[in-house]
């Protein structure tokens, strides 16, 4: 651990230390946003100084990237924007994940062909980088999704989808002109999640799929060495298996496993390879639903998601110690696939997500401990 991660984690105890157990939760919508079922707003990423950026979908059904900073309270703290390229049409438009400590965003753009191709880019969003692996297709469903930035330099972790149709992975750096693409030993589909699975050493987590349809996690080092690894109690069949979600800058990473019976469990693993297993109480026990974490931080705690039995999302928070609390934003559904759908922490703990109202509109949320 260097200077900089000791001061992080003496940070965030000094903070937990003075805070009090009382938590707030304070919901947002993008100027723009749609109003109609399964249109609105999704925050995604956040970074230490609490900036959120995500997308929106309007009223036409057009993504449309945004950033919001002090609390997201009002009209006037939100800047939207549209990569140059993106198409105006249904399901297309600028899709925005991840941002850094210095506010460098990535994200990606689905353009008039309904071809993607990713971005990086930073307030005042007069500049796009965009980002296209040479190797990625370019058919429709095809080409290069950028998901992850380094938390405080500008690399960059994606997926991209070739001209079979195979998604691979791959890591790309400032100037932006040399990408690296990889696959794990057996991959017949590389899945690198967004927002969080680049940590500050060079490390990225990620799901492979193999020939068989089973799901198997892994870690690639800033080397290219990658490590595969399966959750005790994963099943064996079609769609079941370990994914890998998020690694924080210790180089644990949290994701779920699906078991014989389709049922969502939590892990953690750290780089030492020991993984311990975890279950919301409430979460249910069918298939597709059960406990599903979606990020870490750096002092280890992780927050997610858990589907119960009504098949609705409610959001959950798991100490570094293990303790779980759990949390709905105001306003949210309570029917099958509404609810609450937390993305990300930062590095003081404050979580940015989702939440699906009972009319299956999405509005943004900000929940501070």
């Amino acid at each position: 651990m260097n200077r900089l991660q000791l001061w992080k984690v003496a940070s965030i105890v000094f903070l937990a230390c003075g805070l009090a157990s009382a938590q707030t939760i304070t919901s947002f919508s993008a100027p723009g946003a749609g109003t109609g079922a399964g249109q609105g707003t999704g925050g995604f990423g956040i970074n230490p100084q609490g900036t959120v950026v995500g997308s929106y979908l309007d009223d036409g059904n057009v993504f449309h990237g945004y950033q919001c900073v002090s609390g997201c309270g009002t009209a006037s703290t939100f800047t939207t924007y549209n990569a140059p390229g993106a198409g105006k049409a249904a399901n297309q438009g600028t899709i925005t994940f991840g941002i850094n400590v210095f506010g460098v965003i990535t994200g990606f753009l689905i353009d008039a062909n309904n071809v993607s191709h990713g971005f990086v880019t930073t307030a005042p969003f007069k500049h796009f980088t965009i980002l296209n692996e040479p190797d990625a297709g370019k058919g429709a469903g095809q080409g290069t999704t950028a998901g992850n930035i380094k938390p405080e330099g500008g690399e960059i972790a994606g997926s991209y989808v070739d001209s079979n149709n195979v998604s691979h992975g791959f890591v790309t750096a400032p100037p932006y002109r040399t990408f690296t693409s990889f696959d794990p030993k057996g991959s017949v589909a590389t899945l690198i999640p967004v927002v969080s699975a680049l940590n500050q050493e060079g490390e990225v987590t990620g799901t492979y799929r193999d020939a068989s349809g089973v799901f198997h996690g892994f870690v690639r080092a800033a080397n290219g060495t990658i490590t595969e690894y399966n959750v005790k109690g994963a099943g064996t069949g079609s769609g079941e298996g370990t994914e890998g979600s998020s690694i924080s800058d210790l180089g644990t990473t949290t994701g779920n496993y699906i078991d014989s019976n389709g049922v969502n469990h939590g892990f953690l693993r750290l780089r030492s390879g020991h993984i311990a297993t975890f279950d919301v109480t409430a979460a249910g026990q069918g298939s597709g639903q059960g406990t599903i974490p979606e990020g870490i931080n750096l002092l280890g705690e992780i927050t997610g998601q858990y589907v119960d039995s009504s098949g609705a999302n409610h959001g959950f928070v798991r100490s570094p110690l293990g303790d779980i609390s759990t949390f709905d934003a105001p306003g949210a559904g309570t029917a099958a696939n509404q609810g609450t759908l937390p993305a990300t922490p930062n590095l003081f703990g404050v979580i940015t997500g989702q939440y699906i109202d009972s009319n299956n509109v999405h509005f943004g949320f900000l929940l501070n401990p």
